[in-house]
């Protein structure tokens, strides 16, 4: 049961107060409430917005040190995702998931991480000089995605590796599937390794019994959760849970400082705090109408011939699988034998409509607290059109799903990062060891990340995404012809 009262908002609220008391400001922002703004961006944002653009003077607090409103709000947002600690980020989730890698290992300690991992880990790894256990996660052959890794897998790895720092799974992934959680934290609790979670797509997930359990509920350790991808809070911001016990919540802090900026931003963190209110008093209310207008969307695809829409179907066949997100509209098309970029860009080019990713065989829609009915009926439509054009009219796409290998890892990646290297053509790099990353981006995932071989088997799966439209980075390169290997290692 809460003890506090969470219609407050103690930041958001104390900015507003601060700028109706409107003091002549002699500090940053230079633009001083707007007035030193170019005119058409000031009229577009608006004088309220720009009124609380303001910076860490001391009658607002500092995120770095937190004392007043920000500490208050913070332990608002502990209370209501269920955590001993929350910190605000206006890194992003990737400066959280940074933060969680570096507050548990250190140069040449083991962490155990999925492949499927976000980029933001392979820059926690770099930083900090851990070294990655990789997780093969539970491929979907149907739909050529990765779900999560199962129970089996982490006890495997971790019977191979009982020196471990930690254990940090994907729990939702970005196809909305959720593995066995609480069952991954209990085996590894009893092996004395706290899990982190990268739950960037699980904000809501405390709010709605309809879900699956949230890395708070599940008892992990650390959780950074994106407020602003499915919660209400502005781009760029997030949170960082933490559950005392194998976390130093003092160290938590002090490495999130040393990767924030000084020069926070209070737009993001008011967001934050008010994202915050509305979850907690409403909730449960407005994720229901979301789950309602997803699974409405979900059954009008569904009966779509060439269609086919990831649900609640999937669940059960291992514990990788172990529960589902609604709110995320798998839409696989490859009965159409075309793409899902060929979709994404239909979609956009003659419909108006943009979708959160598309990859070889499926496009993706995230349904949230802000979609209306009418948002679902022109997504609706436009997929029956464009899927009465294709269907029968071009053979099924038959090609086999493909997922990239996991190549061998050489060389410790931050030593690869830093070490020597040559530049050489991209088809020239098989059997080196790569000194950068490549990866799909949304969703992330990397294809290559330095330290690893280059394998015949990556190069054509790049070249087919390339083919694809898919967008592929990560290189210095940006035409992705050349790419950054360790010199002699032939």
């Amino acid at each position: 049961m809460r003890t506090v009262d969470q219609h407050r908002t103690p930041l958001f609220t104390g900015l507003v107060e601060h700028a109706r008391r409107n003091p002549i400001q002699f500090h940053i922002p230079g633009h001083k409430k707007g007035a030193g703004m170019a005119p058409e961006f000031r009229e577009f944002i608006g004088e309220r917005a720009l009124s609380i653009d303001l910076i860490n003077i001391a009658p607002l607090d500092d995120l770095h040190n937190p004392h007043g409103i920000i500490r208050e709000a913070q332990a608002m947002a502990a209370e209501a995702f269920g955590a001993d600690h929350s910190y605000f980020s206006v890194q992003g989730t990737s400066g959280a998931i940074t933060t969680m890698i570096m507050t548990v290992c250190g140069p040449g300690d083991k962490i155990l991480v999925p492949r499927n991992v976000h980029k933001s880990v392979l820059t926690g790894i770099v930083l900090s000089g851990a070294l990655p256990i990789f997780m093969n996660p539970d491929l979907d052959y149907d739909l050529g995605i990765a779900h999560g890794v199962s129970l089996e897998v982490v006890r495997h790895t971790l019977d191979q590796h009982p020196d471990a720092k930690g254990v940090l799974v994907i729990n939702p992934t970005y196809y909305g599937v959720a593995a066995d959680l609480k069952g991954i934290v209990e085996l590894a609790h009893a092996r004395g390794v706290p899990v982190l979670v990268d739950e960037a797509h699980g904000v809501h997930l405390c709010f709605h019994e309809g879900l699956p359990l949230s890395a708070m509920q599940a008892g992990a350790d650390m959780a950074a959760t994106s407020v602003h991808k499915l919660g209400g809070s502005l781009t760029q911001t997030s949170i960082l849970n933490v559950r005392e016990g194998f976390i130093n919540p003092g160290r938590v802090q002090a490495i999130l400082s040393m990767l924030t900026t000084t020069s926070t931003s209070y737009l993001l963190l008011a967001s934050l705090d008010a994202a915050r209110k509305q979850l907690a008093t409403r909730g449960r209310e407005l994720i229901d109408r979301a789950i309602r207008l997803a699974e409405r969307a979900r059954r009008q695809i569904d009966a779509i011939p060439g269609l086919h829409c990831l649900g609640a179907e999937a669940i059960g066949h291992s514990s990788s699988r172990f529960d589902f997100d609604p709110t995320k509209l798998c839409i696989n098309v490859k009965e159409l034998g075309v793409t899902g970029v060929e979709i994404e860009l239909l979609l956009r080019e003659e419909f108006n409509i943009e979708v959160e990713l598309s990859d070889l065989y499926n496009v993706l829609c995230i349904i949230s607290l802000g979609d209306t009915e009418e948002d679902i009926d022109a997504l609706v439509e436009a997929l029956r059109t464009i899927a009465g054009r294709f269907y029968r009219q071009r053979p099924a796409n038959v090609v086999k799903v493909k997922v990239p290998v996991t190549p061998i890892l050489a060389m410790h990646p931050r030593t690869a990062f830093y070490a020597e290297t040559e530049v050489v053509p991209l088809r020239e790099a098989e059997g080196r060891v790569i000194a950068e990353s490549i990866m799909v981006y949304p969703p992330g995932i990397p294809i290559l990340l330095p330290g690893e071989i280059v394998a015949q088997e990556n190069l054509d799966y790049l070249d087919e995404c390339i083919q694809a439209g898919l967008p592929v980075q990560g290189t210095e390169d940006p035409e992705l012809k050349m790419v950054k290997v360790v010199r002699n290692t032939r």
